[in-house]
């Protein structure tokens, strides 16, 4: 006879989306669920089988263990030259900690991308708009090292952030052309000089070379006639 495989029935959901206590549950991999009894905070079920006192034991926060993505909004900043900027990035984070991604801060999602803000803003404003195009990279750390000091406490560890578009004013911009433009004149200008230095080096150096020849030649008859007077 065949056996058919038991199946653990999927964990029924309140309409907040938490899962309902039914004394058994299994917790899916990847997932933390934060258990209060009568109202205090009593475990954290790990993925698995796991047995609960219905009534006594609530289900209060289900988190995630996987990479969380978010998209922080555009907002502006003013750089060091006070040039103002339209900026927007990504952020990528983890919960290390469900107890304090629970209980220290009320939305980490929401506090982290306000953080990544806040502190986007901050690390902008002791740039200069030429050294936020060159130094993205180290942007994009010092504002990871920022996040993870502050949430620390929020049981959040943020993995990396990585700068997506970078607007500047259309002023600028035209002005950024220009000076590009110009550099590539002068980089043009700067090659043609050397091109015309060497060339004449060249030709100096072959006349030298003539006359060089044309001396010994010279002297060669010379001594061949001495020779052959004598």
């Amino acid at each position: 006879l065949k056996h058919s495989a038991w199946l653990a029935p999927a964990p029924q959901r309140l309409n907040s989306g938490l899962p309902v206590n039914i004394g058994v549950l299994f917790v899916p991999q990847q997932e933390a669920w934060v258990v209060e009894r009568m109202g205090k905070f009593h475990r954290i079920l790990e993925p698995g089988l796991n047995f609960l006192i219905p009534l006594l034991d609530r289900i209060r926060y289900v988190q995630s263990l996987k990479e969380i993505v978010i998209n922080v909004p555009e907002q502006s900043a003013v750089t060091l030259d006070n040039v103002t900027l339209q900026i927007d990035g990504v952020l990528y984070l983890r919960v290390m900690d469900p107890y304090k991604a629970s209980y220290g801060v009320e939305d980490p999602e929401y506090a982290v991308t306000q953080l990544a803000q806040t502190t986007m803003r901050s690390e902008l404003g002791k740039l200069s708009l030429d050294r936020v195009f060159r130094e993205r990279e180290s942007l994009n750390a010092s504002i990871v090292d920022a996040i993870n000091q502050a949430s620390d406490c929020w049981g959040i560890r943020c993995l990396r952030y990585e700068i997506k578009d970078i607007h500047v004013p259309p002023r600028v911009k035209e002005s950024m052309q220009m000076q590009v433009e110009a550099e590539r004149r002068k980089r043009a200008t700067v090659l043609e000089s050397e091109g015309t230095r060497e060339s004449a080096i060249n030709v100096a150096e072959g006349q030298k070379q003539a006359q060089i020849l044309a001396s010994e030649a010279e002297k060669t008859e010379q001594i061949n006639k001495a020779a052959g007077s004598a």
